[in-house]
């Protein structure tokens, strides 16, 4: 069976080129919304070229993203767009992929915590901040941990590298100040934000 993402696909859909979507497992034509759903339902499916077999599923995907947003859902903030759009061609660009998946799976897993928090917060400011700045640790966190999978000298790599593991270590240890002023400055962006909703309350 066809490939996607490294895992058998459980459904295939096939997509023309007059852009209709065919899903095989019901042998009828179905929508961007009946794709949507699926994705909702936790069901696996990869789109394919009806002609030539090409996956397609990472352009449909970013289509239903696309079809979300123009109905008002908004989930994605500009900055964000903007800031994604900036690592395009960036010499960090192979690390944000693996950075974003780390951060949603991370967030999936703890969705049920953050509702609880969320229902919280409402009714205080003061835990609507502690959230900001949990979530916010636990994406440095997450950042650290991408970035190191893409340290040059890992342990266990060539031999002679443990000096230059400790030189990394080193240099890791020196730039913490820096580390927790970027933290900082997060924290005081997300501050200000809350500030401004608080304010139009």
């Amino acid at each position: 069976m066809s490939k996607s993402n490294g895992k058998a696909a459980g459904i295939i859909i096939k997509k023309y080129a007059n852009r209709r979507l065919y899903d095989t497992s019901t042998s009828q034509y179905v929508t961007l919304d009946y794709l949507r759903d699926l994705v909702k339902k936790g069901t696996d499916f990869q789109v394919v070229d009806a002609k030539s077999g090409e996956d397609l599923t990472r352009g449909v995907l970013a289509q239903i993203i696309f079809e979300e947003e123009s109905r008002g859902a908004n989930l994605l903030p500009v900055d964000f767009l903007r800031q994604l759009i900036g690592f395009y061609g960036d010499s960090l660009q192979s690390v944000v992929p693996g950075y974003l998946q780390m951060s949603m799976n991370s967030f999936s897993q703890q969705q049920e915590e953050f509702r609880d928090k969320m229902t919280e917060a409402m009714s205080s400011p003061q835990a609507t901040m502690a959230m900001l700045e949990e979530q916010t640790r636990r994406n440095m966190e997450l950042f650290g941990q991408t970035m190191r999978m893409f340290t040059p000298f890992q342990a266990g790599a060539a031999p002679g590298t443990a000096q230059a593991d400790d030189s990394s270590a080193r240099d890791s240890s020196e730039s913490k100040p820096e580390n927790l002023s970027a933290l900082r400055e997060e924290l005081d962006s997300l501050r200000a934000k809350m500030d401004q909703l608080l304010d139009k309350k």
